[in-house]
């Protein structure tokens, strides 16, 4: 894929997982609040995901003011042309327990927040990651990588961290659609039956 591809492949997975959490701020809070033995409810897994973000979007606000600050002191389309885009190496951030890693503490759930707050965050966060895709339009967020520690990743560039930003949330949806079929329903029969 060229720069322009993979920054319209970013931006339709961005829509997709906008469009995939729909659903579940819609639920009935009684399969919201949930809490299995082991792990979250589905309310603290849509939390999570915003704080997760809030936390990339810094990182990727850092790097695209200084992606766009060296675009004006190096050659962009040697850049371009020199450094191909691998988003295929994000791909296993999506699959549940696919990998160990100790989240920090400040991106654990807390409650503090309500749902209709954590819905329009995770859309003004989504939001934000569409129009920074503008703003880099031309290729520019090749030119800034930044270390990600999670999977022993590496560096990746500000590209690269918007998709792992969907990928993060894509993981979550997995949790969250095993969670739902794991909750028992009144007649002690599990959702999936």
């Amino acid at each position: 894929m060229n720069v322009n591809q993979v920054i319209s492949f970013i931006d339709q997975e961005l829509s997709q997982t906008l469009s995939d959490y729909q659903d579940w701020f819609d639920i009935k809070s009684d399969v919201l609040s949930y809490k299995p033995q082991v792990g979250w409810s589905i309310e603290q897994i849509l939390e999570h995901v915003t704080l997760t973000n809030h936390f990339l979007l810094i990182l990727i606000r850092k790097g695209t003011r200084k992606a766009i600050e060296l675009s004006k002191k190096k050659d962009l389309q040697a850049v371009i042309e020199s450094r191909p885009i691998n988003l295929q190496e994000l791909d296993a951030i999506a699959k549940h327990k696919s990998f160990e890693w100790i989240r920090p503490e400040h991106m654990e759930p807390t409650g503090d927040k309500e749902l209709g707050q954590i819905r329009a965050l995770l859309e003004e966060q989504i939001s934000e990651c569409r129009q920074i895709l503008k703003e880099l339009e031309n290729g520019e967020g090749l030119l800034y990588t930044t270390t990600m520690t999670v999977n022993n990743l590496g560096k990746l560039d500000v590209y690269q961290y918007i998709y792992f930003l969907c990928q993060h949330a894509k993981r979550h949806i997995v949790q969250c659609k095993g969670l739902w079929m794991s909750i028992p329903s009144p007649s002690g029969r599990t959702n999936h039956e």
